[in-house]
């Protein structure tokens, strides 16, 4: 029997466990209208606030009546120290608790009892998707990464020498190292590789089987380049549009194109005034100064839609300004974190109670599903900006690059070695001895030969 009596006491968490069944009164619920906490459906009330008072009255067991505040304000202390709007209502006795996207501030705290946050905000920026910064000098190097240039470059200058090593192994390219000269010196291996790379060509072209499977293994190796240059390029260039030029305060304060603003009145404007950070006093000079304030929050995202004004506001009303006008984004930086509370008299019992409960909604996954339920988003995803391409992403073609190259090298090193072989059956010398002279023959560098023909040439001209 003890044992039942415990556990009748532990499950006995409500707002019944305070009063008498008989006498509980139904409590007096403040609210305000803004959507999508509280909105009109005909004669009802509907919204973030009012599920989740409907959540808090079914676990802990009371009933209430809600009613608008009277002067429409969320509650700010004037220069007596009286408090208007809900906090106001509720601090006279005429509302038992405000339920509403009421901002957790220690001056509230002080006159009206605060449960714990049921939504985390903070203050962010919004602006049009079309305020785009400028493109910078180099904007054309960024479809391709730092490191997929760098092995670009390398493969251009591998497949240059590549060239110029077959063009000189080969004995269908270079027959008679003797009295030929090699037309493929590495100078215009590099101009024949960039020419083909920009799909202009230029000559003369490989005569052997070996150079020209270097020389297609390139040319497909351009072509798939120039593809993907080509389509990174077009699809950087489109979704450019939503590269911001303001991505946060910092550079807000430093502009001058775009005016900017926050609701007059609000707790946004008292932390840019209050705060001792440089920038965000900058930002509350400047306000003050040229009168950007708004009298609320559809005037704020209106002018935000029409262009070049920024709205400054609760970051959570941003998202659901950002679900609601798809032209309209939130810069990522959020600052001054905070909560939204339920308000209630100061000292009163049920603050506790509701704070539990709403911890145990947060537990549960009931809050997360009202977030989604009540910000819910019918704009199309625009298509995300396009990365630089990396390596890896190539990875193919630079393998298929490698294979042909080195198949090209394998070639022309069979051809020399038939060649040897046929030589050296002719001299009556071992295959070796023929092929290590021949290597040492191509491969050596030629200027001394050039100058002895050039020498050969002149005598001959005189004589």
């Amino acid at each position: 029997q003890l044992i039942s009596l415990r556990l009748h006491y532990s499950q006995s968490f409500s707002l019944k466990s305070l009063f008498p069944q008989s006498v509980l009164p139904d409590l007096k619920i403040t609210t305000i209208k803004q959507d999508p906490y509280t909105m009109s459906k005909g004669s009802q009330l509907e919204g973030y606030c009012m599920d989740l008072l409907s959540e808090l009255a079914k676990k802990l067991g009371f009933e209430y009546n809600v009613h608008l505040v009277k002067d429409g304000s969320y509650g700010r202390q004037d220069e007596s120290g009286a408090w208007n709007g809900m906090v106001g209502e509720v601090v006279r006795g005429e509302a038992d608790l405000a339920i509403a996207p009421l901002t957790l501030t220690a001056a509230r705290e002080k006159a009206v009892g605060m449960t714990k946050p049921f939504m985390q905000t903070g203050i962010s920026i919004l602006l049009r998707k079309d305020i785009a910064e400028e493109a910078g000098f180099f904007e054309f190097l960024t479809p391709f990464s730092v490191e997929t240039w760098v092995g670009i470059l390398t493969a251009y200058l591998g497949t240059a020498i590549c060239i110029w090593v077959v063009a000189r192994l080969s004995p269908f390219e270079w027959s008679q190292p003797q009295t030929e000269e090699n037309h493929f010196t590495f100078s215009h291996s590099l101009w024949f590789t960039a020419g083909a790379l920009t799909l202009q060509g230029a000559g003369p072209h490989p005569k052997a089987l070996s150079g020209r499977i270097v020389c297609c293994t390139w040319w497909l190796f351009g072509l798939v380049l120039l593809a993907c240059y080509f389509s990174n390029l077009n699809t950087s260039q489109v979704s450019g549009s939503n590269q911001l030029m303001v991505k946060g305060f910092e550079d807000l304060v430093n502009q001058q194109r775009i005016e900017y603003g926050t609701l007059s009145g609000s707790s946004t404007l008292a932390f840019f005034k209050n705060s001792n950070n440089p920038t965000y006093r900058r930002i509350y000079e400047h306000m003050n100064t040229a009168k950007s304030f708004v009298s609320s929050m559809d005037e704020g995202v209106r002018r935000a839609k029409e262009g070049n004004f920024a709205f400054i506001g609760e970051s959570v009303s941003l998202d659901l300004a950002v679900a609601r006008h798809c032209e309209l984004v939130r810069v990522h930086e959020v600052i001054c974190m905070r909560g939204y509370s339920i308000a209630g008299t100061l000292g009163s019992p049920m603050l506790k109670n509701l704070s539990v409960a709403i911890l145990q909604l947060s537990e549960a996954g009931e809050l997360a599903y009202l977030r989604s339920k009540w910000w819910a988003s019918s704009c199309v995803a625009d298509p995300a900006k396009a990365s630089a391409l990396q390596p890896h992403s190539l990875k193919g073609i630079f393998l298929v690059l490698a294979m042909g190259l080195g198949l090209g090298l394998l070639l022309a090193i069979l051809e020399l070695t038939a060649k040897s072989r046929s030589r050296a059956g002719d001299q009556r010398k071992s295959c070796c001895t023929v092929l290590s002279e021949e290597l040492s023959q191509r491969l050596r560098t030629n200027n001394t030969d050039h100058e002895k023909r050039s020498q050969e040439t002149t005598d001959k001209d005189k004589a």
